[in-house]
């Protein structure tokens, strides 16, 4: 597996990655990497993180694989569903999954989601609406949704009303 690592304002991106298919990202504030392995793929991959954070993009075109158990994979191919801007609860995902009491579950493979921003776990929040454990934290996941809230297609004629 090789790394790379970018600066970004959230802090210094890793990625975990093989023959251009990404398997981990993470954000950290006190690791540098002594063999920082960046290619074109690894450009490729910051420069659409790039795009996202200044709401310029709203899907990745980033090939990545999922590595995990089973229950995992059903939860994160769930995350892939959810549009920009969006939200779903815990529980709603655990409905999608067809195991309604598995809601708990649910935010535990959210919570150990290997590529957390481009797969976008920031997008499921707690039954009342609050914002509830996220890998990043909760300061990072509040900034990713209030990026996609700002950036969200609403007709011009909304945007000057508050939503």
């Amino acid at each position: 597996m090789n790394e790379a690592s970018y600066d970004i304002e959230l802090g210094t991106l890793i990625m975990k990655y093989k023959d251009d298919i990404l398997y981990n990202l993470s954000i950290t504030d006190k690791r540098k990497l002594e063999n920082n392995e960046k290619n074109k793929f690894t450009d490729k991959v910051y420069k659409e993180i790039q795009e996202y954070m200044k709401g310029q993009r709203k899907t990745f075109d980033i090939k990545y694989k999922f590595e995990g158990t089973e229950f995992q994979k059903k939860v994160w191919k769930v995350l892939e569903t959810i549009p920009y801007g969006k939200v779903l609860t815990y529980l709603e995902v655990a409905k999608i999954i067809n195991n309604r009491k598995a809601v708990r579950a649910v935010g535990g493979a959210c919570h150990r989601n290997p590529i957390w921003l481009i797969v976008p776990c920031h997008r499921v929040v707690g039954s009342n609406g609050k914002l509830t454990g996220y890998a990043g934290g909760l300061d990072m996941k509040q900034k990713l949704l209030e990026i996609e809230n700002k950036n969200k297609d609403v007709p011009p004629m909304l945007k000057k009303r508050k939503i």
